[in-house]
């Protein structure tokens, strides 16, 4: 899924896991199983992506960076949302598929707060959401 190294952008305060070990960490508390509905929110360089759609064997995947959005659509278990997660309809995306809905994400520093608030407001349809986040937001 590479074509080339890729810069983390400041604009989209990207931020890339590389740590095997804590990447299996994560996807052993998301616990993804096979025919689940689970949306990536900034899959960036899919370090959690990957071990995600083998576990899930289809995965939805929100990505705002042009470049990165190319490179996830050649992934041929992604379904790839390229749009500013703000402004997806997640009561939509929700409706469907018959399955409940998971959201988790590596988010991005600058609009880790707006997301969380966004997607507060459709929590009933949302079975849960794991997210990984930048110390200095949590203390916020």
């Amino acid at each position: 899924m590479s074509a080339g190294p890729h810069r983390a952008r400041k604009r989209f305060g990207q931020h890339f896991l590389s740590d095997g070990g804590i990447i299996d960490a994560i996807v052993g508390e998301i616990a993804p199983k096979p025919g689940q509905f689970v949306v990536e929110i900034g899959p960036g360089l899919a370090a959690l992506t990957q071990p995600l759609v083998e576990r899930l064997g289809q995965l939805t995947v929100i990505e705002l960076d042009r470049d990165l959005a190319l490179r996830l659509r050649a992934h041929p278990q992604l379904t790839v949302i390229e749009s500013d997660v703000l402004k997806v309809d997640f009561r939509a995306l929700a409706a469907s598929r018959p399955e409940p809905m998971r959201v988790v994400g590596n988010l991005p520093y600058n609009i880790s707060s707006p997301i969380l608030f966004h997607l507060l407001g459709v929590a009933d349809v949302v079975q849960d959401q794991h997210f990984m986040l930048q110390k200095e937001v949590i203390d916020r």
